[in-house]
């Protein structure tokens, strides 16, 4: 009895699914199409699904949209992915000569200034989000945006602004390099392992503006985070909200964060960590590109969907660890993911789905449920152009 009426207590919280919803579900559950359209296709689709989110974005202000919901329509705009989709859109810009996505890029990062507070963070959740308060995590992937324009467009707003941001973020760092101040107050409370992605925004911000020691910090973050990495490369502290079962997006980004750390320093015992972490996700790749979006401690299943954001983040991080190590299988690992991913594009249907990448697939797993994300997009585009230059230089 006890449980039946938990079961009648679970139906009655559960919404009720739209008609897209539903139309969507059904798709999912009869499997991927056999055919993978390819790179340049996706990358195609996944610009103009782009551009429609910050067309679209419920709150007219120039950011993205955070999202596509097939139970609620484009949601208003999210600065932190706002943030670092600004460098993909400033890459497409050059790479397809196109004064129009400059131009978008420009909006964004006008936003973004708009927006930061007078000490130099920036607030967490999307813009009508409360509370309204600055976040390290947000801070970090913004300050990847406000460090790309700053060196594409020479403008001196950008930059005072990406010096307000990197200051922040290195003055509130820990002694023994972790972020504790600011946390956000949208994932569950706890040290982030993750927060290497942060420590990226200040080594682009060193890269642009050296001498302020903002490589220095980014650097002492990421020693703290590999304190967390056990032998096999899976690292503790690395989920918005459960750390036995880290998201494969989480574990993108932590993975992301410490190359990036080799990148600027030329560490070989960072490479080495990044190794260990590559080694035990390649492994963990299904022949068709299926990897489960939460692995425990020992990169075993820990749920039973695919978060595509994820897919595409660690797709990028194996194809980079290809590129510094010349090993084959970190090459053949991404690709498998990276097809997997395009094969979950639709091409034709609503505006905010054809073109988008899905939290989850299928699109009820327990990441961004019923969601097209704009960061799954951006990191979508991301991995597929280094695919394709990899492909190139070979």
């Amino acid at each position: 009895m006890l449980q039946q009426l938990k079961n009648l207590k679970n139906a009655f919280s559960q919404p009720q699914l739209t008609e897209l919803a539903k139309a969507e579900l059904a798709i999912d559950k009869r499997g991927l199409p056999a055919a993978d359209p390819g790179p340049e296709a996706v990358i195609a689709a996944c610009t103009a699904w782009l551009c429609a989110a910050q067309d679209h974005s419920a709150s007219h202000d120039g950011g993205v949209a955070r999202d596509f919901s097939l139970q609620k329509g484009w949601s208003t705009s999210y600065p932190e992915t706002t943030g670092y989709i600004i460098p993909t859109v400033i890459a497409l810009a050059g790479r397809n000569k196109d004064p129009l996505l400059h131009a978008r890029a420009r909006r964004m990062l006008d936003w973004c200034v708009a927006i930061q507070f007078e000490e130099g963070g920036f607030q967490g959740g999307k813009i009508d989000a409360t509370p309204k308060v600055p976040v390290t995590f947000n801070t970090g992937q913004i300050l990847l945006g406000l460090a790309a324009g700053a060196a594409e467009y020479r403008d001196a707003a950008y930059l005072d602004a990406m010096h307000r941001a990197a200051a922040w973020l290195r003055d509130s760092l820990d002694a023994d390099g972790c972020w504790r101040k600011y946390p956000t107050p949208f994932a569950k409370p706890g040290e982030k392992a993750y927060e290497t992605h942060v420590s990226w925004g200040l080594f682009e911000a060193e890269r642009v503006a050296p001498g302020h020691g903002y490589g220095d910090a980014g650097l002492r973050q990421v020693d703290w985070a590999v304190g967390k990495q056990q032998p096999n490369g899976w690292f503790a502290s690395n989920c918005l909200t459960d750390p036995e079962r880290p998201l494969t997006h989480t574990i993108g980004y932590v993975l992301r964060g410490v190359l990036e750390g080799h990148l600027l320093s030329g560490r070989a015992d960072l490479l080495q960590a990044a190794v260990r972490t590559g080694i035990s996700l390649a492994e963990a790749i299904g022949a068709d590109g299926y990897l489960a979006g939460r692995l425990d401690r020992h990169f075993r299943p820990g749920g039973k969907f695919v978060c595509l954001t994820g897919s595409v983040q660690i797709a990028h991080c194996l194809f980079l660890l290809y590129r510094l190590t010349g090993q084959q299988s970190f090459l053949v690992a991404g690709r498998k993911l990276t097809a997997y991913v395009r094969r979950s594009v639709r091409f034709e249907g609503e505006a905010g789905m054809a073109g988008g990448i899905k939290g989850s697939f299928p699109v009820d797993g327990e990441y961004g449920q019923w969601q097209y994300l704009n960061w799954a997009a951006k990191f979508c585009i991301d991995a597929n152009l280094l695919e394709l230059e990899l492909t190139a230089d070979a």
